[in-house]
């Protein structure tokens, strides 16, 4: 009887911290899986494994070379920037990854995050908690300017699934939206208006970005675009930390060039002590959570299976390198 194919999950706890089941993983072959794996362990714990599904621990050119057995590689998110995918190509192994499990999830953070900024919901609630209503000398109290959405211009960077989502939503707040997209849009949903990158961020009221990190897309948030934005302006970004410049955002919070933003992203996580943006004028940042719904999560671990029992069939889908 053939062997069953060795499967290793390198860093499967952020996907799956207990809620979810791995039975379906386990049931394709012999299952190891770990919650972490610290970068010099990769090799060690991936070693004899035909598949090897990773999320962020990094699969580089080294590490993949030193694998003899690999023969398929899974990343449990939509971003791959973690394997090379170039050196896995070398050798014909696919890489594959979960487009599109988070759509919804992704698109609702935005609006969670904008909404904060929108009337400080978390605040004010403290403020209540902490007795300051039941001192009040009037009725009702605000601390922060209160944004009624309607009528404001969300402007989106990246017209993709999550992009689209997001305008959806906007139109449903009443929101004008703009988009920018670096390839030709076909089929612009109702409602949109196309716009240059620099227009759109001087109009809009808020920009929220949902573009892939690149050479080209790195620190596209610099200190040049921010002083094209309105100083009421707010900033969202869900998609990868990197796009934006942390040192001249927060210089632009502090000095009030903008007024607000709304971050689920770093370009290092977990961030440094010393990151600005963890203490700059009305920026509210959260650990990277937007993907994370259990809805969102269960999605992707079907997904994830799926792929693998694909791959195991000699139909590979979601290939990102061959």
């Amino acid at each position: 009887m053939e062997n069953p194919v060795r499967i290793v999950v390198l860093d499967g706890y952020t996907l799956n911290p207990g809620d979810l089941s791995w039975e379906d993983l386990k049931a394709l072959g012999t299952c190891e899986i770990h919650d972490r794996t610290p970068a010099k362990q990769v090799v060690a714990r991936a070693a004899g494994a035909a598949i090897v599904l990773t999320n962020k621990a990094v699969l580089s050119r080294e590490a993949i070379g030193r694998l003899s057995e690999l023969k398929y590689i899974g990343v449990l998110a939509t971003g791959y920037n973690i394997v090379d995918v170039e050196a896995a190509a070398e050798r014909g192994i696919p890489v594959t990854n979960v487009p599109t499990y988070g759509t919804a999830s992704v698109a609702q953070m935005v609006f969670a995050h904008l909404l904060n900024l929108a009337q400080h919901v978390q605040h004010h609630a403290q403020t209540v908690r902490d007795g300051r209503w039941t001192t009040s000398g009037d009725f009702c109290y605000w601390d922060y300017p209160l944004i009624e959405l309607a009528g404001m211009t969300l402007g989106i960077v990246g017209l993709g699934r999550i992009g689209r989502a997001t305008a959806e939503l906007g139109r449903a707040f009443g929101m004008k939206v703009l988009a920018y997209d670096v390839m030709p849009q076909q089929d612009i949903p109702d409602g949109v208006e196309m716009a240059k990158m620099d227009d759109l961020f001087q109009a809009s009221d808020i920009v929220s970005l949902h573009c892939p990190l690149t050479p080209q897309t790195e620190k596209l948030v610099n200190a040049e675009r921010l002083a094209l934005m309105k100083p009421a302006a707010l900033l969202v970004n869900t998609s990868r930390g990197p796009l934006v410049d942390e040192t001249a955002l927060a210089e632009a919070l502090d000095s009030g060039k903008i007024a607000g933003a709304g971050l689920d992203v770093l370009a290092v996580e977990p961030p440094m002590p010393g990151n600005p943006l963890l203490t700059a004028k009305n920026c509210h940042v959260t650990p990277h959570i937007a993907w994370a719904t259990r809805s969102a999560r269960a999605r992707l671990l079907n997904t994830v299976v799926d792929n693998v029992k694909a791959f195991l069939a000699g139909k590979p889908q979601n290939v990102v390198n061959l």
